[in-house]
C-alpha cells in the first residue's frame, strides 16, 4: 500500500487514517509497504520530508532505544512543544512558551539494560525495535561515555548472575563515586555470586551494586550533586535522565519562585529540586518514599550555608497537603509521577498560595491539573519544554502559575 503520513501519534509513530501506524516516518511523508492489520512495519520513504535526517547511530533501525533519530533537533522540539499545546488545548486553555531546550547526545547518565547469557559469553544492550532481542550498542549515541565504558563490564555481570534461559535488567547510574548497578531478575544471590560479584566491584569504577533488591556491595558512596549539597539516593530511586535536562529544570524552577522564602516542595524525591532552593529559602519537602527523605535530610544536613529544609513523608496522593497547610508558603513546587497529582492540584486551587511552579513528564495529566488551578483563579504564566530524552516521544516541563 502507498500511504502519506498525516502526525505523529503520541509514542512517535506516524500516524494514516484509519488508523495504520507506521514507525521512523514524519508527517506528510509518502511511504510504501505492506500494511498488517494496523501497522505498516517496514516502511519504504517514496517522498521524504525536508525534516529527515541521517540518523546518528548506526544501531538505529534495530534498536529501541530510540524512535526520533530520523527527525532534526529542530522539527522533534516543535513536536514536543506542540505536544503540550494540544494536551493544554483539550481542556480550553492556552499559555505562552519558551523555546525547548533540549539535552547534547552522549548525556544520558542513568539507562537499563539488558543482559543474557550467550554461549560466548553474554550480550548487553537494549531490545530491538518491537520485538524481545537483544541489540549490542557499541556506537550508542545516547548514552554518556562512562556508561558506555561499563559495557563489558555489565556483559561480566550478566555471565555471571544471569540463569541460563532468563534475561537481567541492568539499572547502571553514572555518581561521583562511579557507577551504581542495579540488578534484578537475576540468579539467586548464593555465597559464590556474592564472592565474584565483590570481586568485580574491587578491580573496577563499581561504586555500589544492588542484587534482586539486596546491597551486595558498596565501596564508595553513589553521590549526585543537588546544589550545594552531595546526595546518596538509595537504590533505583527517581533521578533526572540527564545532567543538561536537570539544569534547565532546576533553573526554570528558580525562576518561577522566584524571591519566595518559605517554599513547599511537593514529591520532592531526593531533593532535586528542595536543596538547589533551599540556598536562598526555607524549604519543606514532602515525599511518599521515606528512604529518599532521609537522603535528602542528610545531603542537607552536610552541606553548608542553606535555608532550614524539613522533611514530611506521605503518601500526596490519600493525604494531599490541605488548604491551612498551604497557607504558611509563598510558593509551591509540585513535580508527581505520570499520573498527575488530581487531589493536590484540587487542595492547591483553594489555598492561598500566590505562585506554583508546577514540573511534569506527561503533558495530558498536567493539563488536566492545569484545568483545575485555571478553574479557581490562576493563569499560566509560561511553559518550558525540556527534551532530556533526546531522540524518544518523551516530554518534560515546567510550567508558573500565579493567580
Amino acid at each position: 500500500m502507498r500511504l502519506t503520513v498525516e502526525r505523529l501519534g503520541h509514542l512517535g509513530d506516524g500516524i494514516v487514517p484509519g488508523p495504520v501506524f507506521v514507525p521512523m516516518v514524519l508527517p506528510g511523508e509518502v511511504v510504501e509497504g505492506d500494511v498488517a492489520g494496523d501497522r505498516m512495519a517496514d516502511p519504504k520513504i517514496v517522498t521524504p520530508s525536508t525534516a529527515r535526517v541521517r540518523p546518528a547511530c548506526p544501531h538505529y533501525r534495530a534498536c529501541g532505544g530510540c524512535s526520533l533519530m530520523h527527525a532534526s533537533d529542530d522539527f522533534v522540539a516543535g513536536w514536543k512543544a506542540d505536544v503540550v499545546r494540544t494536551a493544554l488545548a483539550a481542556q480550553g486553555l492556552e499559555a505562552p512558551f519558551r523555546p525547548v531546550v533540549t539535552s547534547p547526545p552522549q548525556s544520558r547518565r542513568r539507562a537499563t539494560l539488558s543482559g543474557r547469557r550467550t554461549k560466548k559469553g553474554a550480550l548487553v544492550g537494549f531490545h530491538g525495535r518491537a520485538s524481545g532481542t537483544i541489540v549490542e550498542i557499541p556506537g550508542c549515541r545516547l548514552l554518556d561515555p562512562a556508561l558506555m565504558a561499563a559495557l563489558p563490564l555489565l556483559a561480566e555481570v550478566t555471565a555471571l548472575g544471569a540463569s541460563r534461559k532468563g534475561e537481567v535488567a541492568l539499572t547502571a547510574t553514572v555518581t561521583e563515586g562511579g557507577l551504581d548497578l542495579a540488578v534484578s531478575d537475576g540468579k539467586p544471590l548464593d555465597q559464590s555470586l556474592f564472592s565474584a560479584l565483590a570481586a568485580l566491584a574491587g578491580r573496577s569504577d563499581l561504586a555500589r551494586i544492588v542484587w534482586n533488591g539486596e546491597q551486595v556491595v558498596s565501596r564508595h558512596p553513589a553521590a549526585q550533586r543537588f546544589g550545594a549539597a552531595r546526595v546518596v539516593p538509595p537504590s533505583g530511586a527517581f533521578l533526572q535522565a540527564t545532567g543538561a535536562g536537570e539544569a534547565a529544570l532546576v533553573g526554570a524552577v528558580r525562576e518561577a519562585v522566584g524571591a519566595a522564602k518559605r517554599i513547599a516542595d511537593l514529591f520532592a524525591g531526593a531533593g532535586t529540586f528542595s536543596l538547589p532552593l533551599a540556598d536562598r529559602a526555607e524549604v519543606h519537602a514532602v515525599e511518599g518514599e521515606a528512604s529518599m527523605l532521609a537522603a535528602l535530610d542528610a545531603g542537607w544536613r552536610q552541606a553548608s550555608g542553606l535555608h532550614r529544609v524539613t522533611t514530611e513523608a506521605r503518601d500526596l496522593f490519600r493525604r494531599p497537603l490541605l488548604r491551612d497547610e498551604l497557607m504558611r508558603f509563598d510558593a509551591v513546587v509540585i513535580d508527581p509521577p505520570r499520573a498527575g497529582a488530581e487531589a493536590q492540584a484540587r487542595e492547591l486551587a483553594g489555598a492561598g498560595v500566590p505562585v506554583i511552579a508546577a514540573v511534569s513528564c506527561n503533558p495530558v495529566t498536567f493539563a488536566r491539573d492545569a484545568r483545575i488551578l485555571s478553574d479557581a483563579g490562576f493563569a499560566i504564566d509560561w511553559v518550558q519544554v525540556v527534551d532530556q530524552f533526546r531522540w524518544s516521544p518523551h516530554v518534560e516541563l515546567v510550567a508558573r502559575f500565579s493567580r
